[in-house]
């Protein structure tokens, strides 16, 4: 009997699901379809705790495109990972992650989206301390510390819900045009914790250190899955934003972070950490076309994304994999002389993230720009876009430029090679979907045909500043780092940029540092203080003073004990008298 791998199984289960996902989404499409089921568990106080599902096109769409790239992503890590002895470990935490994302994709019951939520967090804490050492335990406590707060959002929404008496956001459609003012607190707190999970400014530190994972897990969790989940639940949400002055805090929020995530990108030179801004830079992207209220383009810049993201996290970890876990992208080089295979898809992939014409990323970033064009906005947030798109492909051109273009800087005698067919299979599937899953859903979601007329200048727009960022990357790459600091930028304010705007100090030592001191103070105080006093030390202390007390009456004084004895006797005589 043949013995296949867990990895196999896996794959071949993941695969099978996807399609089966992808012609319900057909059928469910075509004939307008939605299917609602509801398990009551239990009723309190007329407020019924139910586990609920939720199926129409959207779910299973976004379930298709999660279980296709971690098909794709467990098939990668069977080479990817094949020197790890704790592969089965890894494997089954990578299907735990991906049964909690479709445990979210598919509740509309924010009880149910808790258990989803939390086991994101959970299981992407465990994958990004996979291995084991301190920058891993350092990262993972500063993206699980930063997930809890929208934890707790999330809790104080389901408390607040309790006054309406329904978990169900399909409740609360209509309901919310009748309550605008009292359901701002539970818009408040979804919108913190879609903020916390998607990474947006202030908690954009944890999502480049969160890194430190294994890159199969990185390409899994920051294209398709951990990330989109607060745009996911907005999108679910997103009648909760009309009409309020939350958008236009969500708007400059988001527009602010897809601006940051495209300066800092350019001064980073760790390869991983380049695309994981570059993610950042795009889900601020998502969350601001998503608080202009355009949920439906939002979903479709989030499938596009997750398809050309996953294949540049898998080049990268190819790249990495064969220049001995190099992640320094000066040391390479003239990679696309001896792995051509695995540079046509790195290449592709950031020619679709840049919006070039006629891939994936061209269709939906188009869309979004053609439609800030034409909303009410002003000058401010529409220079951030466009800016942002600019700076995509300033930090692209530069990274290829450092890649494929300029000399190989490691060791002289070193043998790279493009024959690990088995990475090179889940990368040409991914490639083919790069290429033509803009397209496809272009026409699968959107129904009615719509023309966006626009002058010739903004139509163009696009062009232009993609042209105008090409050539600043092509400039920048060329010139030596001692001129860039002499006539260009600032030390400091390059010093400022660097270090992600001070972001991760902030995050580690401004907030969780003085909340995990203030607490371990507050439990070390409680601990050996009061609770100690009042519970074990001090009730021992108490019983062995009463027994020491007791033993010298009985055993040292038999008088006393006698005397005792008789005034208990005169006690009852005297209570018999008066009766």
């Amino acid at each position: 009997m043949k013995h296949y791998s867990i990895c196999f199984i896996s794959f071949f289960f993941l695969f099978i699901y996807m399609l089966v996902n992808f012609f319900f989404f057909l059928f469910f499409l075509m004939n307008d379809f939605i299917l609602f089921l509801e398990w009551e568990i239990i009723s309190i106080n007329s407020c019924s705790i139910v586990f609920s599902i939720l199926l129409d096109w959207m779910s299973f769409l976004f379930m298709m495109f999660v279980s296709l790239i971690s098909s794709v992503v467990i098939f990668y890590s069977k080479s990817y990972m094949s020197s790890e002895k704790n592969l089965s470990r890894f494997i089954i935490l990578v299907l735990l992650f991906v049964f909690s994302m479709m445990m979210l994709i598919i509740s509309p019951n924010i009880i149910s989206i808790l258990l989803g939520w939390d086991g994101l967090g959970l299981v992407s804490y465990c994958l990004v301390i996979f291995y084991q050492n301190i920058k891993s335990y350092n990262a993972g406590m500063l993206t699980v510390l930063s997930n809890r707060i929208g934890d707790v959002c999330i809790l104080m929404a389901i408390v607040w819900m309790m006054n309406y008496g329904s978990w169900n956001y399909l409740f609360y459609l209509n309901f919310f045009k009748l309550e605008g003012s009292e359901m701002n607190y539970i818009m408040f707190m979804i919108v913190m914790a879609a903020m916390t999970k998607s990474a947006q400014i202030p908690f954009s530190s944890w999502l480049p250190a969160a890194m430190a994972a294994p890159t199969p897990v990185s390409a899994l969790v920051h294209s398709s899955t951990l990330v989109t989940a607060g745009v996911y639940l907005l999108i679910r949400f997103n009648f909760l934003l009309e009409g309020t002055n939350f958008f236009k805090i969500l708007l400059l929020m988001s527009g602010l972070t897809m601006f940051m995530a495209g300066i800092v990108a350019n001064y980073e030179f760790d390869l991983k950490k380049i695309i994981a801004l570059s993610t950042l830079s795009q889900l601020g992207l998502m969350m601001s076309i998503l608080s202009m209220g355009l949920p439906m383009l939002a979903f479709f810049h989030l499938l596009t994304h997750a398809m050309f993201k996953a294949l540049l996290f898998m080049c990268a970890g190819v790249i990495i994999h064969m220049m001995l876990d190099t992640q320094d992208i000066r040391f390479m080089g003239g990679v696309s002389k001896f792995i051509p295979l695995t540079s046509l898809c790195l290449n592709i992939s950031n020619l679709s993230l840049c919006g070039i014409p006629f891939l994936s990323g061209f269709y939906s970033k188009d869309m979004i720009l053609e439609l800030v064009c034409l909303s009410n906005l002003n000058l401010f947030i529409f220079f951030l876009y466009y800016i942002s798109t600019g700076l995509t492909m300033f930090y692209t051109i530069r990274l290829l430029f450092y890649l494929m273009i300029n000399d190989f800087n490691l060791i002289c005698l070193f043998n790279l090679y493009d024959e690990d067919y088995v990475m090179l299979k889940g990368m040409f599937l991914l490639l083919f979907m790069s290429l033509i899953s803009g397209s496809m859903l272009s026409w699968l979601i959107f129904f009615n045909p719509q023309m966006i007329f626009l002058p010739i200048n903004l139509k163009l727009m696009v062009i232009y500043v993609t042209i105008i960022g090409g050539m600043l990357g092509y400039l920048i790459s060329m010139m030596s780092l001692y001129s860039i600091n002499k006539f260009i930028l600032f030390y400091n304010l390059s010093f400022f940029f660097s270090s992600m705007m001070f972001m991760p100090n902030l995050s580690t030592f401004g907030l969780n540092y003085i909340f995990l001191n203030f607490s371990q103070k507050l439990v070390k105080n409680m601990d050996m203080g009061w609770s100690e006093l009042y519970s074990g030390q001090g009730l021992f202390k108490i019983v062995l003073n009463y027994s020491i007390f007791y033993q010298f009456l009985q055993m040292n004084n038999f008088k006393i004990y006698l005397f005792s004895f008789v005034i208990w006797m005169m006690f009852l005589f005297f209570i018999l008298i008066l009766n």
